[in-house]
């Protein structure tokens, strides 16, 4: 009874340093910048901004927060926010409603998610070679699509998903799609707090082999997590057309990367059974943050490559001592 009082009590410091120690980060960097940069930093118009470039990475991290959960990892998602741009950008110059333009372009990414899920789990190829191979795939098929130009689209009220708010919209606070994510994180959150789904996905990420022995139909989770990356992605790229008002198959290069060391700084691990909604919510205004300061300062693109390195290098790093710790 001692020990495994003790245990549960280690495990609840652990659950609230990972939620903390995020958080925390977020308001150091905040105010280190707005210490040390201009003014305009901590302005109300660039305070939207951080948050409208937040959106495209933070709805992508919803998604690879689960599978990171399940112990997994989702190269392909810069790819398909690219792919979901083109699709997007295709249906609207067929006259196609942007109602269902959007739809066409998150079920691009479903269907990209699924292909992965199904490609793991029937090839029982490691996740990380698959998504690598994916990632190529769906960024040729994005470029081919596209005839490796960029596409301009009729004018939608998608446009205005990610469009700094107009003064008779201040009462908004904030654009539709920021919002959008939020209600997103809320709905994600429930699922892996409440339901059977979230549930399992814990505990194929934190043991494999023992879910099977607990009739956890592994695979189908599996599935069903990389097909909601891929919807993630899709919505992400969907605020991506909207913030470009065109369709890039260029666009996103290295976005998978932001997207996966936001959800790591917010506390989820590579190793599986570990992560939350809200640290990867934080993790991904940290990694805006510093881009928005750096870019505030006037640092030049090279140096801000750097930093953003550095913090995916430290944010593996702390992951690793948070597992070995554990151990």
């Amino acid at each position: 009874m001692g020990k495994s009082g003790a245990g549960a009590k280690t495990f609840r410091i652990r659950k609230w340093v990972n939620l903390l120690g995020p958080i925390a980060g977020l308001i150091f960097v905040y105010l280190l910048f707005a210490a040390i940069g201009p003014e305009s930093f901590h302005s109300a118009r660039n305070l939207e901004t951080i948050a409208r470039q937040t959106a495209i990475t933070g709805t992508a991290a919803l998604g690879m927060t689960l599978v990171i959960i399940s112990a997994g990892i989702d190269l392909s998602v810069g790819s398909i926010i690219a792919l979901a741009t083109i699709v997007v950008a295709l249906l609207l110059r067929a006259n196609v409603s942007p109602l269902l333009a959007a739809l066409g372009g998150i079920l691009a990414g479903a269907l990209c998610g699924m292909m992965n899920g199904a490609l793991i789990t029937r090839l029982k190829v490691v996740p990380f070679i698959v998504t690598l191979g994916t990632l190529l795939i769906v960024r040729g098929a994005a470029k081919g699509l596209a005839r490796e130009q960029k596409m301009d689209a009729p004018l939608s009220w998608l446009n205005n998903l990610l469009a700094a708010l107009k003064p008779e919209q201040k009462w908004m606070v904030l654009p539709p799609g920021v919002w959008s994510m939020v209600i997103f994180a809320i709905i994600i959150w429930m699922v892996l707090r409440y339901t059977v789904l979230g549930r399992h996905i814990f505990a194929v990420g934190s043991n494999e082999s023992t879910a099977r022995l607990c009739g956890i139909a592994v695979d189908r989770v599996k599935v069903m997590v990389y097909a909601l990356s891929g919807l993630f992605a899709g919505l992400a790229g969907l605020m991506q057309f909207s913030r470009l008002t065109i369709g890039d198959p260029t666009v996103a290069l290295g976005q998978e990367l932001d997207v996966i060391a936001a959800v790591v700084i917010g506390g989820g691990s590579l190793s599986g059974g570990e992560g939350s909604i809200l640290g990867s919510m934080v993790g991904a205004l940290i990694m805006t943050v510093i881009r928005s300061g750096c870019s505030q300062m006037g640092l030049p693109n090279w140096v801000q490559e750097i930093v953003t390195g550095a913090i995916i290098v430290a944010a593996v790093a702390l992951d690793r001592l948070r597992r070995r710790r554990i151990s």
